[in-house]
């Protein structure tokens, strides 16, 4: 990989992000795009922001360096921030949805996108055996601290889903990952693959408007996370091999003051699935 003049990236992405809180997004898009020219990789997410504005095409998912540089500078502060300041709650919202449908206890489960482990934590006493996996290695370094999780690994979720040769799963969570992906026939034809017959998969979006005329049914919103419609969210998990067995709307999280709605989905791999 080419060396990336880190000054000249400074300069671009600030001058970018200047014009785009000036609401200059034609002057903000042409900014970002000399950004993309000087770090192809993205590192700063050019490409989720340019989507936002509506500026250019929405990425099937966020890149990888933009997420794994994302979290890796706010590992050390990633708890704080989510759940003092954002008010998120999603893995307890995970546990108290599965001991209502009478769902448990798990042999193997594996938590995507596992972060600082919230969700294995919340769910520790539900399965005998946890995997966790994160694309963020600072994440992964502060959660193997913890000792929630028997096995630990740095890698992008779809990557990991298609590659994966280890004993199949009867639970996979997926807390606060589909704000980071757009198309999501990857994730849960993945997730597929790689679980029991009748194994559950947990999740949370956040929610986008039945009604919106946006181009796709998902699309990144005003703050650079991804947004999906129900009914594709519906859709894509009939055609990979699920049955729905609860959706629930809730707040995702706090942001700017305001909450965040989304959804809760459990679903089952279907015995007749592959």
């Amino acid at each position: 990989m080419a060396r990336i003049d880190e000054e000249a990236l400074a300069e671009a992405y600030n001058r970018a992000l200047a014009l785009e809180k000036a609401g200059e997004f034609d002057a903000a898009a042409l900014a970002y795009q000399d950004v993309l020219a000087i770090d192809p990789e993205d590192h700063g997410g050019a490409a989720v922001r340019l989507a936002a504005m509506g500026r250019g095409e929405t990425p099937p998912r966020a890149p990888d360096a933009y997420v794994e540089t994302l979290f890796d500078q706010h590992a050390e502060d990633f708890e704080d921030i989510l759940v003092e300041q954002l008010g998120y709650a999603v893995p307890m919202m995970v546990r108290q949805k599965l001991q209502s449908l009478s769902l448990g206890p798990f042999k193997r489960m594996l938590d995507l996108g596992c972060g600082t482990g919230l969700t294995g934590a919340a769910l520790r006493d539900m399965a005998a055996d946890i995997t966790g996996i994160d694309l963020s290695e600072n994440m992964v370094e502060i959660t193997h601290e913890k000792d929630i999780y028997e096995t630990l690994y740095v890698a992008e979720v779809e990557d990991f889903l298609e590659d994966n040769d280890d004993e199949a799963f009867d639970l996979i969570t997926a807390t606060d990952v589909l704000p980071y992906l757009g198309a999501l026939e990857p994730l849960f034809f993945g997730s597929a693959e790689n679980m029991v017959e009748g194994a559950i998969l947990a999740f949370s979006s956040e929610a986008m408007a039945e009604d919106d005329a946006h181009d796709l049914p998902y699309k990144v919103g005003p703050h650079q996370r991804f947004m999906h419609k129900e009914s594709y969210i519906r859709e894509r998990l009939a055609a990979t091999g699920f049955e729905i067995l609860d959706i629930e709307e809730i707040n995702v999280r706090m942001q700017d003051g305001a909450p965040s709605p989304g959804h809760l989905v459990i679903a089952r791999k279907r015995k007749d699935n592959f």
